[in-house]
């Protein structure tokens, strides 16, 4: 079973939009941004403050969500409920 599979929201796609906004789409078909500017504290999210850090932000298949290269990531579910939908 993949890691992702009992998880109930699935980021499906993300691009990194610029400052600390990222364009999501979950599995759900819903769509829109979140902005991560207010979530980035604690020792181990410090790093992404540093807007070329944070702009390698991809999406983690295995993970079903946003994540980068030195292990930082979020919640499905989190990133659900932040959501801005487009218009």
């Amino acid at each position: 079973m993949a890691r992702y599979e009992h998880v109930q929201r699935q980021v499906t796609d993300a691009r990194y939009l610029g400052d600390y906004k990222v364009y999501l789409e979950f599995n759900d078909g819903r769509k829109g941004v979140v902005d991560l500017s207010d979530e980035l504290y604690g020792d181990e999210m410090t790093p992404l403050r540093d807007r070329n850090r944070f702009s390698q932000v991809y999406l983690d298949k295995g993970l079903a969500t946003l994540a980068w290269l030195d292990g930082q990531d979020f919640a499905p579910e989190f990133l659900y409920e932040r959501l801005k939908a487009m218009h």
